[in-house]
């Protein structure tokens, strides 16, 4: 399954490169320790943007309804330890939550990122099978409806696309 891309994103069908990201609390956790858990959607983000700030509630949405098992929510943010808690405070986000090094962005520079948000929908054997870069309704459905969730309620009036 495709969607749109950005033509520098890593595209659909590579392989996701290797990260080892600290999170929140601290701890070092790597793309290879996250998929141990079965696939992940990673969303690359940075809490001064308003694309970003649109989608993460519904991103939010998806990780408290997926069943047990099914995709992971993974947030790598491209801000300091301060700013990403705030984000996340703010935005209700309880998902995890990855610091990417704002001094050389290591995982930001592997999947190739130019925009924020960018998702990249990673399987347990870290093949890309989807990515956007902003927000992509059709992304979000897709995930949702693996993992059991409807991200978005009847009568929310909701863009196909807004570009990061």
């Amino acid at each position: 399954m495709a969607f749109w891309n950005q033509k520098r994103m890593l595209p659909v069908g590579a392989r996701a490169p290797e990260f080892q990201l600290p999170d929140l609390g601290g701890t070092d956790r790597s793309l290879t320790g996250i998929l141990a858990n079965g696939p992940a959607l990673l969303a690359f983000f940075k809490a001064s943007c308003p694309v970003c700030q649109y989608t993460f509630p519904f991103l939010e949405r998806l990780h408290q309804g997926a069943k047990s098992g099914g995709i992971q929510i993974v947030a790598i943010s491209q801000d300091k330890a301060g700013a990403t808690h705030e984000f996340c405070r703010e935005y209700g986000v309880t998902f995890l939550t990855l610091l990417d090094d704002p001094a050389t962005y290591p995982a930001s520079n592997g999947f190739a990122i130019a925009n924020v948000p960018s998702l990249f929908l990673i399987e347990a054997d870290g093949t890309v099978s989807a990515g956007a870069s902003g927000f992509s309704k059709r992304l979000l459905e897709t995930v949702g409806q693996r993992a059991g969730v409807v991200p978005f309620r009847q009568g929310e009036s909701v863009p196909e696309l807004r570009p990061g």
